[in-house]
């Protein structure tokens, strides 16, 4: 939990202190992109991989790495002298962060029982909400303050003592786990896989740079070929030794292929709200970083609130249901949102922004944590860490085009206009709108992707004939070390 949860601050606290960043360092549009959707870039490219390390190697070993090298990078960007340096070092960061995040799932999957696990993503729920709640409070406070001098720098140095901790807890507390099979790292599809990204992220995030280029249009229409050789090389390595590095048996699986697809555009809700809702504040409304943070906690008491709720008494009894009025409730309230923007144009006070952040926030809190629960409900045990880096990546790469878009739905209505002198503020609440309809669009698609996910995730129906049964729930130490280094527990009938 302390691992997600700094990965969730990083990734929040970088919003806020953007407008900072590009006064200190001279950082150009396109740089302010890449210290976002670097990170989730990297990200998103590890992830696969650090989930798979972690079923080969053990979850633990790949966790403390991870967090080691999430610390690491943390220092280098907060000490990063120029925008190259701050770049390159948020990759590193992403790069730690995919080693660390996937071990988060697929420990709490191998350590908890399918009936208690609900609880669990129940707290994780509420971690995540309290990351989204300090993140942009941290980073406004740490900004605002001007620390030592310091400017944006505490904001990534504050995971140094939170990563120390998580290190030693994790040491002491962790139990070791890995696949009950020997495994091997399938380095062609980490390459395959890894290309296929580049190619479709890469140029989207540059291309309005660069004025759009042949070469960006040719490596995005190339991309979903060399994720097809992907797919076809998966297939290979499965019949030649049973080691690839996505178990494609795994989209079988309606509830994981479903909740795959919802995650991914899912990811691009969030990429391009929460950048464009950050420009928009501190430039184009001129709101100093502790006011747009200290804008977002109604937000982020509301997701976190939902979700804590969700998990423990809306699923087990509405099941998909609550997830699609998730996806109705967060439209419902950026539509509110649009209008506001509309009809106050700069004028708009913060709290006249309270009504559609908290409606969005329960749309959130009503997805985020379910969809965890309901896409790992019927996934087999010892491939909790392939899966869970699966639904890790899929997030991170729809985050990542989230972040790419933003080029086209943000900074593509702003080139347009051209504002002048004093014309700034209208021209980014147009753009702000604007990118709000094609995120109100995208929850749409969500909404209907939603079907195809179970009508109830299988713990809870199996949940009550569990508690009935003679023998205990709980199970001793030994037991549960027993379980997870050697047989996986059959605790999903098929």
């Amino acid at each position: 939990m302390t691992a997600a949860f700094m990965d969730l601050v990083d990734v929040t606290i970088v919003n806020i202190a953007i407008p900072s960043i590009e006064r200190d360092l001279g950082a150009s549009f396109g740089a302010i992109q890449w210290i976002t959707a670097g990170y989730a870039l990297a990200f998103a490219a590890g992830l696969i991989t650090g989930g798979r390390l972690g079923d080969i190697y053990g979850r633990k070993r790949l966790f403390l790495i991870g967090i080691t090298g999430f610390t690491i990078a943390s220092a280098l960007c907060g000490f990063a002298p120029n925008e190259e340096m701050l770049v390159a070092s948020r990759l590193l960061q992403g790069t730690a962060a995919a080693m660390m995040v996937p071990q988060v799932l697929a420990i709490v999957h191998v350590t908890f029982p399918a009936h208690e696990r609900g609880k669990v993503f129940g707290l994780f729920g509420a971690v995540v909400g309290l990351g989204a709640v300090s993140g942009p409070l941290l980073g406004a406070l740490l900004t605002q303050w001007n620390l030592f001098g310091l400017e944006w720098r505490p904001i990534f140095l504050i995971n140094l003592p939170v990563g120390i901790a998580g290190l030693i807890l994790g040491r002491k507390f962790i139990t070791e786990s890995r696949a009950p099979k020997a495994l091997r790292l399938d380095l062609v599809g980490v390459a395959l896989a890894t290309l296929g990204l580049l190619m479709l992220i890469y140029p989207l995030t540059r291309g309005r740079e660069l004025d759009w280029p042949l070469w960006g249009h040719v490596c995005m229409a190339a991309s979903p070929l060399v994720f097809a050789v992907f797919v076809a090389y998966e297939k290979y390595k499965t019949r030649k030794d049973g080691s690839p590095l996505v178990e494609l048996s795994l989209f079988k699986v309606k509830s994981f292929a479903a909740g795959i697809a919802v995650q991914l555009t899912f990811g691009v809700v969030l990429g391009i709200f929460f950048l464009v809702w950050t420009l928009y504040m501190q430039i184009g409304l001129g709101w100093s970083p502790l006011k747009a943070g200290l804008t977002g906690v109604p937000f982020s008491i509301a997701v976190s609130a939902a979700a804590g709720m969700s998990v423990q008494l809306l699923v087990p009894r509405f099941g998909r249901k609550v997830l699609q009025a998730g996806a109705v409730t967060m439209a419902a309230g950026l539509l509110i949102y649009i209008w506001e923007a509309g009809r106050y144009g700069t004028a708009i006070a913060p709290w006249q922004m309270i009504l559609p952040l908290v409606v969005m926030g329960v749309g959130m809190g009503l997805i985020v944590a379910p969809l965890t629960d309901a896409v790992l409900s019927e996934v087999p045990r010892e491939h909790a860490g392939s899966a869970s880096g699966l639904i890790n990546t899929t997030a991170q790469m729809g985050n990542a085009l989230g972040l790419g878009l933003v080029s086209v739905v943000f900074f593509g209505t702003i080139d347009e206009e051209r504002p002048g002198p004093g014309a700034a503020g209208r021209v980014f609440a147009e753009a702000f709108q604007h990118s709000l309809w094609w995120v109100a669009a995208v929850l749409g698609a969500i909404f209907l992707v939603m079907f195809a996910l179970p009508a109830r995730p299988k713990q809870h129906l199996e949940a009550g004939a569990e508690d009935d049964a003679p023998e205990p729930v709980g199970k001793s130490a030994e037991q549960v070390e027993g379980t997870q280094e050697g047989e996986p527990e059959p605790v999903l009938a098929r």
